[in-house]
């Protein structure tokens, strides 16, 4: 069951709206940082069932955050959510440990559905 989501992004704007894209009803606990050293400390406090994931970012990258997170916690679900559409960007992050990307600007179908699926993995692991 998915109840922590953690939302690492340097945008506010792009968070929330990341959050307003998400059920409403489900009782999602949801935590937020705006770099991603910021996130990757958050990830090891509150070790969320869902990360959401920016590239581009001051202090630490995207990248960075994501690969130190996989060396955290091999299992995390980590999705990338990016406006970077480069075949390059997808395949390294992908490599690094991503669960899936997804392209900003943000459609809330798609969300849902990667929800859905990381639901799925979440139910077999736990």
């Amino acid at each position: 069951m998915i109840k922590k989501i953690l939302i690492v992004d340097d945008s506010s704007v792009a968070r929330k709206i990341l959050r307003s894209c998400l059920l409403k009803d489900q009782g999602y606990e949801f935590y937020e940082a705006g770099d991603g050293q910021v996130g990757l400390e958050k990830f090891k406090e509150i070790q969320p069932d869902v990360t959401f994931m920016d590239l581009t970012m001051p202090v630490m990258n995207g990248y960075e955050a994501l690969e130190k997170i996989m060396q955290f916690d091999k299992n995390a679900l980590v999705i990338v959510v990016t406006a970077d559409v480069q075949l390059k960007s997808t395949k390294k992050v992908m490599a690094l440990g991503a669960f899936m990307v997804l392209n900003k600007p943000l459609n809330k179908e798609d969300l849902q559905d990667v929800l859905l699926k990381a639901q799925k993995i979440l139910h077999k692991a736990g």
